[in-house]
C-alpha cells in the first residue's frame, strides 16, 4: 500500500506541474514510469531528487502520503 501511495504521490506531482514523464527524465536522468506505476521501489536518494525538482521537502512529501493512508 505504501509503495502504491508513494508512486500516486510523485504521478500527481509531476501532472500538477504539466509535466511529461519525458521531461522529469531529461531534466532529473530519473525513469519515473515504473516508479509511478508501483513496480519499482524507490530510494530515499532517488526520492529526495525527485522532491527536489518539483520543490517540495522529503517531510511535505510523506505528510501528503500520510494524509492520504490514513483516510
Amino acid at each position: 500500500m505504501l509503495i502504491k501511495e508513494i508512486a500516486r504521490q510523485i504521478k500527481e506531482l509531476r501532472l500538477s506541474r504539466n509535466l511529461s514523464q519525458e521531461d522529469v527524465y531529461l531534466d532529473t536522468d530519473i525513469h519515473c514510469g515504473r516508479l509511478e506505476q508501483g513496480k519499482n521501489n524507490i530510494t530515499v536518494s532517488t526520492l529526495k531528487v525527485l522532491c527536489d525538482y518539483f520543490q517540495i521537502s522529503l517531510s511535505e512529501f510523506f505528510n501528503r502520503i500520510e494524509k492520504q493512508l490514513s483516510k
